[in-house]
C-alpha cells in the first residue's frame, strides 16, 4: 500500500552539527523538514524508498541498494559524530529485482561501489528519525538513461511496492538549481531562477507530466541536481489519487531547497 510521497533538498548546512549557525538561515526549510516528518510519521509506514542523486549512478542502469542494511556518518562534512544505520527492506528490494528482470528493465543491485549512506539519504533521515523510526529503507540511485525511463523505474517501483504487503512511502530526495547567486558556490545563471520557479510550479501542482518536457538544456544551465529523481517519484504516485502541497522554497546560499509533499 502506497501512503504517500514527498521532495525534500538535503544540504548538509541544515544540521546545527554542520551548520553551526549557519543553519539559522534555511530555518524554514528545516520547518517544512519537520513538517514532512511529521507527515511520514502520521502515515506509519514500513518502508521508506529514498531516491537519491548521490548513490550509485550508471549511465544505463538504475541501482539498488543491496544487502541488510547500511550506516553513515557525517564526517564529511566536519560532523562525524552524527551517525546513520538502518536496515533495508530485502522484500522489497528483491520484488523490485525481479520485476525489473521479468520487464527487461536495467534496475537492480549490481554495481554496488560505495555501500555507505550518502548525504542524500542521511539528511532526510535526520529529520524523520525525530519523529519515527519504525521503517526499513530501500535506497535507489539515479542514471544517465532518459527522464521518460526515470518515470518507468517509478512505475516498476510502484508495482514491486504493490506486491509486498506493506506500507511504503518514497521520498525524492534532490536540491534544485544550483546557479542561483553569484555569491552561491556555483555561481549565477539566469537558467537557475528560471528552473526554480518552473519546478516548484510543476512540483507544487503535481502536474508530472511536465517532468519530461523540461528542455535539456535548462537542466544543464542551471545545474539542477534533483530532476530525476522527482521523474522518478512522479512514476511511483502515477496511478494514485493524491493531492500535492508546496511547503516552502528558499534559495539562501544560492541553492534551490524546495519542499512538496503528496497525501495519497
Amino acid at each position: 500500500m502506497i501512503t504517500g510521497a514527498c521532495m525534500v533538498p538535503h544540504p548538509p548546512i541544515i544540521l546545527p552539527e554542520v551548520g553551526r549557525g549557519e543553519e539559522k538561515k534555511i530555518a524554514v526549510t528545516a520547518d517544512s523538514f519537520c513538517k514532512a516528518a511529521r507527515v511520514i510519521a502520521e502515515s506509519k509506514p514500513e518502508v521508506l524508498i529514498i531516491s537519491t542523486p548521490h548513490s550509485v549512478m550508471y549511465r544505463d542502469y538504475f541501482h539498488v541498494s543491496p544487502g541488510k542494511g547500511a550506516a553513515g556518518d557525517m564526517g564529511l562534512f566536519r560532523a562525524p559524530e552524527v551517525k546513520f544505520k538502518t536496515e533495508y527492506d530485502t522484500e522489497l528490494t528483491d520484488a523490485i529485482c525481479k520485476l525489473a528482470e521479468e520487464e527487461g528493465f536495467p534496475a537492480g543491485t549490481e554495481g554496488e561501489m560505495e555501500p555507505e549512506l550518502d548525504h542524500g539519504v542521511m539528511v532526510p533521515l535526520y529529520f524523520i528519525n525525530k519523529y519515527y523510526r519504525d521503517y526499513k529503507l530501500v535506497r535507489v540511485g539515479l542514471s544517465g538513461l532518459s527522464l521518460k525511463a526515470h518515470v518507468k523505474f517509478g512505475r516498476l517501483l510502484r508495482n514491486a511496492a504493490n506486491v509486498i504487503n506493506k506500507r511504503v512511502y518514497y521520498i525524492a530526495s534532490g536540491d534544485l538549481s544550483h546557479k542561483l547567486k553569484k555569491s552561491g558556490p556555483y555561481g549565477f545563471d539566469p537558467a537557475g531562477p528560471l528552473y526554480d520557479e518552473k519546478i516548484m510550479h510543476t512540483m507544487g501542482n503535481g502536474a508530472f507530466q511536465e517532468l519530461t518536457e523540461y528542455d535539456p538544456v535548462l537542466l544543464v544551465s542551471a545545474a539542477e541536481c534533483g530532476h530525476r529523481s522527482f521523474c522518478i517519484m512522479s512514476g511511483f504516485l502515477e496511478e494514485t489519487g493524491f493531492t500535492a502541497e508546496t511547503l516552502s522554497h528558499e534559495d539562501v546560499f544560492g541553492v534551490g531547497y524546495g519542499v512538496c509533499i503528496y497525501k495519497v
